[in-house]
């Protein structure tokens, strides 16, 4: 701000002038003191550094791998002929399937990554691709000394998170876990690592954004601008309170290399994680046993919806769920007690929850709420299971008709057959759809089978007809769709117009 000096003035101007400018003072302090005061840049890292670094680790994974001999051909990454000389290597090389049966000559490949150490006793924690594959892990702390071995106590893929554990003559230096639901986009933070293996290093930013989700269901990323390269997967992300609020994962980046964007693993999610392998080894995350998907605002019109809260069900396979009395065509509202706005809320506060908890879940049924009871599975049993399917067997007429701008057939065996479907799936194939139609705009495909419509099943193009009559009937603007793909279901709201 410039300062200027005030020119001489008669004693009544003068009184004018500095009772306008005390009046603007008290506006202008009263107007700051209506915002939430902002927090000075740290005058330096260097304290915060020095206090956490004891804690973190240089991570070396060791990996015995086949290795070719003789002279190769040098083929470029991403050529056309890649495939065809790895396969014709593999198939001459000695030991390989067409080799004269010698072994294989065997090379170990290393990797560097970084992690930290939760607790006096050994426990450190890094990402689960560090360390996935290694036959032999290495831990080394800040300042180098002697190297110590680190076992494998549990990973959680879902969440590329790894917990080890070393074994140490005595109590080692430990980092404690904040709170990442409290941080602000703006708040200041500080990451520690290994980046390209040059050893300890840190780097400071900012929390750029929360809640990111990359591919997971159960994501919940804090993206950063401090710099994160390859090394510094694994490592902590401080808080100015030298607590974890996150753990280094991933970076966004056209060349490898930091540009700003990378993404820490909240500690919320970590925690969890962690205590849950510490306990058994393995995660167990609660399973409900419902296919579900967003409700979109043509949806909430076809549906006759106030908005667009909720998780609509569009599957019910056998599951607590099911056991519970809960329907395809269902809105999850509620969920042990918390409000469900989409599916990505649902699968998150589900999966957090104990296996085998008994918990209330608030559904909409026929434009009416209910409450039903429902005792959780464990998804990763779950998974692992398979779910067998009717087989009953019923016998369709493979008549055809054009509706909504899509060819539309009834099943027979035949086309279940050729489209891979149980015996006595029914529903209605989409033989052809014409591409300028919504339908087609919306990602339905040929193959695909419409299983109902209006929320009723169909089985034949009749049926069909007698659901699209009915909601013009009833003054709807649209029909609700559920399309089946590859066994996966979703609604679609099509245009009766």
């Amino acid at each position: 701000m410039k300062v200027q000096a005030i020119s001489p003035q008669n004693n009544q101007m003068w009184g004018m002038r500095a009772f306008v400018g005390l009046v603007m003072a008290v506006a202008v302090t009263l107007a700051s003191g209506l915002k939430a005061e902002a927090r000075g840049v740290p005058e330096s890292f260097a304290d915060l550094a020095e206090q956490v670094s004891p804690a973190v680790v240089n991570i070396t994974t060791s990996t015995l791998v086949a290795q070719r001999t003789g002279n190769q051909p040098m083929v470029p990454e991403g050529s056309p002929f890649e495939d065809f000389f790895r396969d014709f290597l593999d198939r001459n090389q000695p030991g390989g399937p067409n080799g004269n049966g010698e072994p294989q000559r065997q090379r170990r490949s290393q990797a560097l990554g970084s992690g930290f150490v939760i607790s006096e006793d050994g426990f450190i924690v890094t990402n689960n691709h560090v360390i996935e594959g290694a036959d032999e892990i290495m831990i080394e702390f800040f300042g180098g000394g002697d190297q110590l071995a680190a076992k494998v106590i549990g990973t959680d893929p879902n969440t590329d998170i790894a917990l080890l554990k070393v074994e140490s003559d005595g109590p080692l230096p430990f980092v404690s876990f904040g709170d990442s639901d409290i941080m602000r986009v703006g708040d200041w933070v500080m990451a520690v690592g290994n980046p390209l293996g040059q050893g300890f290093s840190v780097s400071a930013g900012i929390v750029s954004q929360r809640n990111r989700e990359l591919s997971g269901a159960y994501d919940d990323y804090i993206q950063t601008d401090a710099a994160i390269n390859r090394g510094n997967s694994g490592g902590p992300l401080f808080n100015m309170n030298a607590e974890v609020i996150g753990v280094n994962t991933a970076i966004l980046s056209p060349n490898g290399g930091s540009i700003g964007i990378g993404f820490a693993m909240s500690s919320a999610v970590v925690k969890r994680v962690v205590d849950q392998l510490k306990e058994f080894g393995e995660t167990r995350r609660g399973w409900l046993g419902v296919r579900i998907q967003d409700i979109t605002d043509d949806i909430a019109e076809a549906m006759a919806l106030d908005g667009t809260n909720g998780a609509l069900i569009t599957d019910v396979p056998e599951g607590p769920a099911k056991e519970a009395g809960i329907l395809p065509n269902d809105i999850i509202l509620s969920f042990d007690g918390v409000d469900v706005t989409d599916t990505r809320e649902l699968v998150r506060i589900v999966g957090n929850a104990p296996v085998g908890k008994a918990v209330r879940v608030v559904v909409l049924r026929g434009g009416k709420t209910e409450t039903l009871k429902i005792t959780l599975g464990r998804r990763e049993d779950a998974v692992a299971g398979s779910t067998p399917g009717s087989e009953n067997e019923t016998p369709e007429a493979p008549a055809e008709d054009k509706i909504l701008g899509m060819t539309l057939g009834e099943l027979d065996d035949t086309r279940r057959e050729e489209l891979g479907l149980k015996p006595g799936a029914t529903g209605l194939v989409v033989l052809d759809i014409d591409e300028d139609t919504e339908a087609f705009e919306k990602g339905m495909r040929a193959g695909d089978v419409v299983a109902e419509a209006g929320q009723q099943p169909v089985g034949s193009i009749e049926d069909l007809k007698a659901q699209l009559e009915a909601a013009k009937d009833g003054g709807r603007k649209s029909v609700l769709l559920l399309v089946r793909r590859d066994d996966n279901p979703r609604f679609v709201a099509l245009s009766l117009d």
